[in-house]
């Protein structure tokens, strides 16, 4: 559907084009013409479905067509989990105003950069502010953001923000705040403990979910390759040579495995680096940079680049290691085959980790062939399952037992 049905401005009908918007996605038609009623959002999508443009678009629409005051104020306030995440959202904010007459002013506010810098951009005047929670308390901490004239609040990715910690934190923000706004939140989940903070934020909030299927996980290739773990890295290498890959994100478990690899394959001549949330935000920066650019080949990351951030052409996804949560897997599986195009996912199996990814399979209806590669001998092993013994007659107490110890009968 085409983004002029929704009678947005020549400015950013521009913009959208520039950007390569051509048509609008499902969750873009369910939540623009919402936000333009000043509707409370409680969406639920998964990364890659277009979510971040759905809010930023009915945002700057109306914002340019707001009197325009002296100076800028804050009307706009967007939390995200992730550095990554915040500063991909201001570009799209940046994006879709490069037309406008009077640009707005749009401030990260993020940890790992210089909070004086930010502070100084804050107090110039600004219209929107995108922000990690740990951050932004620290500048309402020191009293030197004015929040009064919030109109708008949007929580990104709200599910993986609680598993940061941002329960705890939100009870501060919302005190920062005025009552009186709009509230865009959005999840790839409705566990108990977003629909806690929905009824915290929300007021009779219009509840959109958009399907897993309207996804793009049908465009990957989705492989499982038995591997013992020592044999790991030499298959990795394997599959890129053999299969001429030229853009590889790999998932491993910790940080200090993504140094250690990353190391090992740069000895080897591939042109690999780590990525974690231990780098400096300048380091995080350069190397996404690099990897974008294609400047490096491989990228062996946490799960801190499985959501949110946008790389185009990244040929194939490696789980090195499986995520420990089975939602995780969609969203790294996601990184590849963006934007229409095809793209593969392969999964390292052995012995200690089947039980786990046959759980994922069965979560979201999948049934992967189960590969062995010539030259890595693999043996499975049956498990057998173990019935347990009969109960004993009299070895538990019964319930009239407990009662009569209690006193109760």
């Amino acid at each position: 559907m085409s983004f002029e049905i929704f009678n947005l401005s020549q400015e950013l009908l521009k913009a959208l084009q520039k950007n390569n918007y051509k048509e609008a996605t499902s969750i873009q038609n369910e939540v623009i013409p919402l936000i333009k009623e000043k509707h409370d959002i409680l969406a639920q999508a998964q990364t890659g479905s277009g979510k971040t443009a759905s809010f930023v678009i009915p945002i700057v629409e109306f914002l340019k067509e707001e009197k325009i005051l002296k100076k800028a104020k804050i009307k706009v306030l967007v939390l995200a989990p992730t550095r990554e995440l915040t500063l991909q959202i201001a570009d799209t904010f940046s994006n879709m105003t490069q037309f406008f007459f009077k640009p707005l002013s749009i401030v990260s506010v993020i940890g790992g950069e210089n909070i004086g810098n930010q502070l100084l951009k804050i107090q110039k005047g600004c219209d929107i502010v995108v922000a990690t929670s740990g951050r932004l308390l620290d500048i309402i901490d020191k009293k030197q953001i004015d929040l009064s004239n919030l109109q708008y609040l949007v929580l990104d990715e709200a599910d993986k923000m609680l598993d940061l910690g941002f329960a705890q934190e939100l009870d501060t923000i919302l005190s920062a705040i005025p009552k009186n706004r709009q509230n865009l939140l959005f999840s790839a989940t409705y566990s108990k403990k977003v629909i806690d903070i929905a009824s915290k934020i929300t007021k009779n909030p219009k509840k959109i979910k958009i399907e897993t299927k309207t996804t793009h996980v049908e465009n990957i290739q989705q492989r499982a390759i038995f591997v013992n773990k020592e044999n790991r890295n030499a298959l990795l290498k394997h599959l890129i040579k053999e299969n001429k890959f030229k853009s590889v994100l790999v998932f491993v478990a910790t940080k200090r495995a993504t140094e250690n690899i990353s190391y090992k394959f740069r000895k080897n001549g591939f042109l690999a680096e780590s990525f974690h949330g231990d780098l400096t935000q300048e380091e995080r920066i350069y190397t996404l940079d690099e990897f974008k650019k294609k400047k490096l080949n491989i990228l062996f990351s946490t799960d801190i680049a499985s959501r949110g951030l946008h790389i185009d052409d990244i040929d194939c996804v490696i789980n090195f290691d499986l995520p420990r949560s089975t939602e995780d897997y969609i969203h790294r599986i996601g990184r590849t085959a963006r934007a229409g195009k095809t793209g593969i996912a392969i999964s390292f199996l052995d012995n200690d980790n089947l039980a786990h990814f046959k759980l994922i399979e069965k979560r979201y209806k999948l049934d992967i062939p189960k590969e062995k590669i010539d030259g890595f001998d693999f043996t499975l092993k049956e498990v057998k399952k173990q019935k347990g013994s009969m109960p004993q007659k009299g070895k538990r107490k019964s319930k009239k037992d407990k009662l009569r110890e209690q006193g109760l009968k």
